[in-house]
């Protein structure tokens, strides 16, 4: 591979010189320039970035590190947190820590090997101990799509209290009186937060707590989505409505419930949480809460900017709140009597 001292003496330069042409081109004459671009052309030349970093003490990546990026909503996220970071001159390296706080910590160790300017993160971890492992390094890192008590850092969230109690509100307006809630893993506050949002639902309607039955899951995927619509077919009696902990849950029991013969809305109503773009390309079209995933991404990507750039240390963690949107389609589409049935037309 070619070197710098290569491409010198190709053009006939100092590496000095050729440094500048890189880092500097106004501060060289446009023939001179000229020679050592073709130079560096010619040979194939590439600049060490790990070198560059070495002298800089940091590198020009951000990582963003997300709990699946099997999931539309985090493809989303980064697409916001790129479209900052490439307005900086930097580059995003996104990792995937599949829920697991061992990969999580393996990964936070890989940034900080590499230097990264700056992390984003949707922790896995709930006890934010590898937060607190990692922050040791003074790398600046913002969380997303949640907040981590006792961790200090910037992050930038949704108000998933108010989204649960939009999604069952919904519900509960259109006559439905029992409404099942597909939860996620329990130790992410953002199911609680969205559990909490329907039992308040309900009760502003005047329902006892038991109107909302919890399936509990593992995951937060369509595969845990069917299952949970086996374990939903099996109820006696059978909730009305479906209010899912994200998408991919709530397609997977559209899945089993067409399977099954049941008619959506007509039968069961279905409403997901994240509103991805599959969700109004669903066989029936999904009623979901919308998280601006773009502008979060984009607005943690901007305070880790600001972090990074503080030489001052003036820089002040806040905390950002951005609120949901209920999108309404056809899956939810069909008003009930109160009591259950649904009106003749």
């Amino acid at each position: 591979m070619a070197g710098i001292k290569d491409v010198a003496r190709r053009a006939g330069v100092s590496v000095g010189t050729v440094s500048n042409v890189i880092n500097r081109p106004e501060a060289v004459l446009p023939e001179t320039r000229a020679r050592v671009l073709a130079a560096i052309d010619e040979l194939g030349y590439v600049r060490s970035e790990s070198a560059r970093q070495l002298r800089a003490g940091r590198s020009r990546i951000m990582a963003l590190l997300v709990l699946d990026m099997g999931n539309p909503f985090f493809v989303d996220v980064a697409r916001g947190a790129e479209r900052a970071a490439r307005q900086a001159g930097l580059g995003v390296m996104v990792c995937n820590s599949d829920q697991s706080p061992s990969e999580e910590a393996e990964y936070l160790g890989l940034f900080a090997e590499q230097r990264v300017c700056g992390v984003l993160v949707t922790p896995a971890d709930a006890t934010g101990r590898n937060l607190e492992a990692f922050s040791r390094h003074r790398i600046p890192f913002v969380l997303v799509d949640r907040v981590a008590p006792g961790v200090e850092s910037c992050a930038v969230s949704v108000d998933d209290v108010r989204g649960g109690a939009l999604a069952v509100g919904h519900l509960v307006s259109a006559g439905h009186r029992s409404v099942a809630y597909v939860s996620g893993p329990g130790d992410l506050h953002q199911i609680r937060d969205r559990r909490e949002g329907a039992l308040a639902a309900l009760a502003e309607a005047g329902l006892p707590p038991e109107a909302l039955v919890e399936i509990p899951s593992d995951r937060l995927d369509v595969a845990a989505g069917r299952d949970a619509g086996a374990r939903l077919l099996g109820l006696v009696p059978r909730p009305t409505a479906v209010f899912c902990a994200n998408d991919l849950l709530a397609l997977g029991v559209l899945q089993a419930l067409y399977a099954a013969g049941v008619r959506v809305p007509q039968d069961v109503a279905i409403v997901g949480y994240d509103d991805i773009e599959f969700a109004a390309a669903a066989a029936v079209p999904l009623t979901s809460v919308r998280q601006p995933a773009v502008v979060m991404g984009r607005m943690a990507a901007e305070l880790l900017l600001e972090e990074a750039d503080d030489e001052d240390g003036g820089h002040r963690h806040r905390n950002v709140v951005l609120q949901p949107e209920l999108v309404v389609r056809a899956s939810s589409a069909s008003p009930r009597r109160p009591g259950g049935g649904v009106p003749k037309v």
